[in-house]
C-alpha cells in the first residue's frame, strides 16, 4: 500500500504475493524510508526497476527536446559509477542531486541512481520559474510537479545508496515452479505518516489548518498561531484555541537574528507578552517555532500554551523541521498555480481591452475588470487634476446612476487615492465604517478599492464589491489587480489624452507625425514598469525598431514620401500590438515598444509578428522592412537606460545580420 506525501511515496509493506521478488520490497522500502527516488538501469541506460521516481524526470526524459540533456547526466551514470567503482555524486541540468552507485548482480552489472531530489529550496524555486516563465512552460504543471522530491540531507543519498547491495535482477519463473509466499515484517502506520500522506491533496492554507489540528490532537496543544512570511515580516494567517487576532501582535521579523539562531540551535524562541491594561497580572509567554528551508524562515508556529516540558519543545521542533520541506513544496506549487492564473487573467484582460469600443470605453473597461474579479458591482472613479476631486465615469451593477454625481468616493476612495495603497476589506466594521445606505442594496460587506497611477501621477480608483459567489475578496483578487493595473493606467491615460482637458498634455506626449506617444512619455512608462517588474517579479520586454535603409528612401522619394512611410509603419505597429502594449516613436525612423507582463518567448513572437506585418504592408513607393532588437527586464537589466541600451545593441546586431530580422540581447555572443 502506498501513501502519497508531498511528492514522497511512503510505502507500508503488506504480505507479498507469490510472484513478487525481493527487489520490489527493497526499492519500495528504501524509497519510503528515505523519501528519495531510486532507479536501476543497465549499461544502455534502459530502466530495470524504479521506486518513487521524480515526476520531473519522467516528464523530461520523455520529451524529445530535453531527453538528450537527461542523457548527459543520468544516461552516463552507469559508466561513471563502474569506472570509479564507488559512489559518484552529481547534479543534473534540472538542479536535481543524484548519487550513482555501481551494482554487481548475479545476472549483469547495473547502476543504481539514488536521489533525483532538490537539496536546496532555491533549486526548486529555479525549477518553478522555468515552468512559469521559461523553457518548461509547455509541460502541464500537474504532470511536472506531481511528485517532486526535496530533502535537506546529502548524507541521506549516500546512506540510501549503500543499502542497494541486496538488489538482484528479476528472474523469470518456470510455469511449474512452486512459488512460496514471502512474509515481511509489517510496519505500523503512524499518525504522522497519515498526516503527510494527506498534505499533498490539500491547498497550502488547508494544509496549515490540518497541521494545527494534528498538533492539537496528538501534542495536546490548545492555543496556537500560524504565521506566514510576507516579504520580511511574519504575519498571522491562522489561529487555534482561545486567541483573538486583534489583541495579539508578534513583532518578530523573519530575518530576526534570534529567530535564525533558534533555527541553527533547533530550539524555539520565547517571547514575553507586553503588559497592557487589558492583560492579566501574570505575564504570559509564547514559544515561537520557526519553520525554515535552507536557513530561510518561511513560516512559524507560535504556541501560547505553557511549555515547561523541554521534551515536548524538542518534539515540536522536530515536527516543524520535518514538515518544512513538505510545506515548501506545497507553497511553491501554489505559486505556480497562481502565476498561471495571473497570466491567463492578464491575457484575457488584454484581449478584452483590444476589443473595447471607444464610444463605450469607460463602461467596457469597468465591465471587463469586474468580470476578472467575479464582481457583480464595480465603479470607475477618475481623478480630475484641475478640480482635485474624483468623478464617477462608469458603474456596473449599481442600483443608482453614480455618473450623474459630481463628486463621489468620500468614504473610502479619496483616502485610497491619496495613500496610493489598495484597500481590501472583509467587513466594514474592520475599518470603522457604517454600512452603506440600504437603497444601494449591497449583498456583502467585502470590497476592494484600488488606486490607479502612473509614477507619482494619480489617475483613478477602481472599486469592486459583491463577489458572485458571495465570498470575501482575498489576495488572489489583489494580485490580479496588481497585474492588470499598468494596462488599466495606460488605457485610462490614453482616453484622457483625447478629452478636451487633455489636449495640451496630449500635444506634449504625442508624436505629431505618427500619433504614437513620444520618447519622453515612453521612458516615463518604462521606468514605472521596470520598478513594477523588480517589485513583483513580473516579466517585461522592450523592443527597439529601425526602418531599414530609410535614408535612401528619403533621398530617392523625398521627405514627404518618407513621412508617409513612417505613418504607415506606425499604423502597422498599432494594428499588430495588444491593448496593453505601448508603441512610441523614439526618434527619426526609430520606434520602440514596451511589452508589460510579457516573457522573452512571447516578446520574440510579437516582434516577429511586427516584422512580418511591416514586410507585407503595401507602401506607395517601395517595400519597407524593419530590424528589431529585444531586451528583457532582469536582475542585470533593471534600469531604464540599461534596458534601452541592451535593446539597441540587439537592434544593431539585427542590422549587421542583413536587416529585416529579430535579435535578442540575451542571445548575443552565443
Amino acid at each position: 500500500m502506498r501513501k502519497e506525501t508531498s511528492g514522497v511515496k511512503i510505502c507500508y509493506p503488506k504480505p507479498m504475493s507469490a510472484n513478487q521478488s525481493k527487489n520490489d520490497n527493497l526499492l519500495e522500502r528504501l524509497a519510503g524510508e528515505s523519501g528519495l527516488a531510486i532507479v536501476v538501469a543497465d549499461e544502455n541506460s534502459a530502466m530495470i526497476d524504479e521506486a518513487n521516481n521524480n515526476s520531473m524526470c519522467r516528464v523530461l526524459e520523455n520529451s524529445a527536446e530535453f531527453a538528450p540533456r537527461c542523457a548527459e547526466f543520468c544516461g552516463k551514470a552507469f559508466s561513471l559509477a563502474h569506472k570509479a567503482q564507488t559512489f559518484v555524486s552529481y547534479e543534473c541540468y534540472a538542479g536535481l542531486s543524484c548519487v550513482a552507485v555501481p551494482l554487481k548482480t548475479s545476472e549483469k552489472p547495473l547502476v543504481g541512481i539514488v536521489g533525483r531530489t532538490f537539496l536546496k529550496s532555491s533549486k526548486y524555486r529555479e525549477a518553478t520559474e522555468r515552468a512559469i516563465n521559461g523553457d518548461w512552460q509547455k509541460f502541464a504543471p500537474n504532470d511536472l510537479f506531481e511528485n517532486v522530491l526535496l530533502t535537506i540531507s546529502e548524507q541521506n543519498l549516500e546512506k540510501t545508496a549503500k543499502k542497494l547491495d541486496g538488489f538482484e535482477v528479476k528472474k523469470a519463473k518456470e510455469k511449474n515452479e512452486e512459488q512460496k509466499p514471502q512474509i515481511i515484517e509489517s510496519k505500523e502506520i503512524t499518525a504522522l505518516d497519515l498526516l503527510f500522506g494527506s498534505l499533498l491533496k490539500l491547498n497550502y492554507k488547508d494544509a496549515c489548518v490540518s497541521i494545527l489540528d494534528f498538533l492539537k490532537k496528538h501534542y495536546e496543544l490548545v492555543s496556537m498561531i500560524w504565521l506566514e512570511r510576507k516579504e520580511d515580516r511574519l504575519e498571522i494567517i491562522l489561529t487555534s484555541g482561545k486567541i483573538n487576532e486583534k489583541h495579539i501582535q508578534i513583532g518578530v521579523s523573519a530575518n530576526d537574528k534570534r529567530l535564525l539562531k533558534a533555527v541553527q540551535n533547533e530550539t524555539s524562541l520565547e517571547l514575553r507578552e507586553r503588559q497592557t491594561s487589558e492583560t492579566s497580572e501574570k505575564t504570559q509567554t509564547i514559544n515561537l517555532f520557526p519553520i525554515a528551508v535552507g536557513g530561510e524562515v518561511k513560516s512559524a508556529l507560535a504556541v501560547a500554551d505553557n511549555l515547561e516540558n523541554r521534551a515536548k519543545i524538542r518534539q515540536i521542533v522536530s515536527f516543524c523541521k520535518t514538515v518544512a520541506s513538505e510545506l515548501e513544496i506545497l507553497r511553491l506549487r501554489e505559486q505556480i498555480s497562481e502565476r498561471d492564473l495571473l497570466r491567463n487573467a492578464v491575457r484575457k484582460f488584454n484581449e478584452g481591452l483590444k476589443k473595447i469600443d471607444n464610444e463605450d470605453f469607460w463602461l467596457n473597461l469597468t465591465q471587463i475588470s469586474a468580470e476578472l474579479l467575479r464582481s457583480e458591482r464595480a465603479s470607475l472613479l477618475i481623478f480630475n487634476e484641475k478640480s482635485q476631486i474624483l468623478q464617477a465615469k462608469a458603474a456596473v451593477g449599481a442600483t443608482e446612476d453614480l455618473t450623474v454625481q459630481a463628486e463621489i468616493g468620500g468614504r473610502v476612495a479619496q483616502n485610497v487615492l491619496q495613500s496610493g495603497e489598495p484597500l481590501m476589506v472583509e467587513k466594514l466594521s474592520q475599518i470603522g465604517l457604517l454600512s452603506a445606505p440600504l437603497e444601494r442594496n449591497y449583498r456583502t460587506e467585502s470590497f476592494i478599492s484600488y488606486p490607479i497611477a502612473i509614477g507619482t501621477r494619480k489617475i483613478a480608483v477602481l472599486n469592486f464589491t459583491d463577489r458572485a459567489d458571495r465570498l470575501n475578496f482575498g489576495e488572489t483578487e489583489l494580485e490580479i489587480l496588481r497585474s492588470i493595473a499598468p494596462q488599466i493606467a495606460v488605457a485610462i491615460d490614453h482616453a484622457n489624452l483625447k478629452t478636451e482637458t487633455g489636449e495640451l498634455r496630449q500635444l506634449s506626449v504625442t508624436d505629431s507625425l505618427t500619433g504614437l506617444v513620444n520618447r519622453r512619455y515612453l521612458e516615463e512608462r518604462l521606468t514605472e514598469e521596470i520598478k513594477r517588474s523588480n517589485r513583483h517579479g513580473y516579466p517585461m520586454a522592450f523592443l527597439m525598431i529601425d526602418v531599414d535603409f530609410f535614408k535612401s528612401y528619403n533621398d530617392t522619394f523625398g521627405h514627404t514620401e518618407g513621412d508617409k512611410a513612417l505613418k504607415i509603419v506606425a499604423h502597422a505597429l498599432k494594428e499588430t500590438l495588444r491593448g496593453a502594449d505601448v508603441a512610441a516613436r523614439y526618434g527619426g525612423e526609430e520606434f520602440s515598444i514596451l511589452l508589460p507582463q510579457t516573457t522573452s518567448e512571447e516578446a520574440e513572437i510579437i516582434a516577429e509578428r511586427v516584422r512580418q506585418r511591416v514586410e507585407q504592408t503595401a507602401f506607395p513607393s517601395r517595400n519597407i522592412t524593419v530590424s528589431i532588437g529585444i531586451a528583457n527586464c532582469s536582475l542585470a537589466l533593471n534600469a531604464c537606460e540599461n534596458l534601452i541600451s541592451a535593446a539597441d545593441k540587439a537592434l544593431y546586431e539585427a542590422k549587421a545580420k542583413g536587416r529585416n530580422n529579430v535579435q535578442i540581447y540575451e542571445n548575443l555572443g552565443k
